[in-house]
């Protein structure tokens, strides 16, 4: 018998919780960034904390979804 795999829901769950983190943060320093004194530097390193965040919970997602094996 084929051992199955079963869907690690915590790791999905904080997948999507990261996801929405990073968006809200995005757009949040997005509306303040004017207020800067260097706005395009300060949404560089914005974009690629977002963008590290996001690759974060999208791998999460995705082992969530893969699963544990059993057996």
């Amino acid at each position: 018998m084929v051992p199955m795999r079963s869907r690690n829901v915590r790791f999905i769950i904080v997948g999507f919780v990261l996801l929405v983190m990073a968006l809200v943060f995005f757009v949040f320093m997005r509306s303040i960034a004017s207020t800067s004194n260097d706005p395009v530097s300060l949404m560089q390193t914005v974009g690629i904390v977002t963008g590290v965040i996001t690759g974060i919970s999208v791998v999460m997602i995705i082992a969530g979804l893969i699963g544990k094996r059993h057996g």
